[in-house]
């Protein structure tokens, strides 16, 4: 919980093909589904975060709803959006255009994989990047973005 008593808003969003998560790939991407890993993301977190969900195999709609997003006001963002990492300059624009801390995530270890996935379009627009730690990395992102949202609080300088 912040200093005012509110939780802090964080947004996952996860790009094409995610929706299948627990049943693609499962040597690469495990047997874990991603409505498993929200569950247990909103009982750990449900004190301080309210975390939210959204899902498209859309670019536009990706971009549309960062712009939705910071319109609405939310604190974070764990953006997961698969192959559109490697491909879509129109994202990376879009998170240049929005002032909301984001953090980049993978499940799989995009270094480990084809050349292609090696490389980024959104992680320089990014405050960070975890990558090749399975759905851990959605809440190892969470962490990040707390921790980031409480240094941020204008009374936290007042904190013991």
């Amino acid at each position: 919980m912040d200093i005012s008593g509110t939780r802090n808003w964080v947004e996952i969003i996860n790009g094409p093909n995610l929706q299948r998560i627990g049943r693609r790939e499962p040597e690469i991407y495990g047997t874990k589904t991603m409505e498993v890993c929200l569950e247990e993301l909103r009982t750990t977190y449900s004190e301080s975060l309210r975390i939210t969900y959204f899902q498209s195999h859309s670019e536009g709609a990706l971009i549309e709803r960062l712009y939705q997003l910071e319109d609405e006001g939310v604190d974070g963002i764990i953006l997961n959006a698969g192959a559109y990492t490697h491909t879509s300059l129109a994202l990376a624009d879009a998170l240049r255009a929005i002032s909301i801390p984001t953090i980049e995530v993978h499940i799989s270890n995009i270094y480990a994989r084809e050349e292609i996935r090696r490389h980024s379009l959104l992680s320089p627009v990014c405050q960070g990047v975890i990558t090749g730690l399975g759905l851990d990395s959605y809440r190892l992102a969470l962490e990040a973005l707390r921790s980031r949202l409480h240094a941020q609080s204008p009374t936290s300088a007042r904190l013991p």
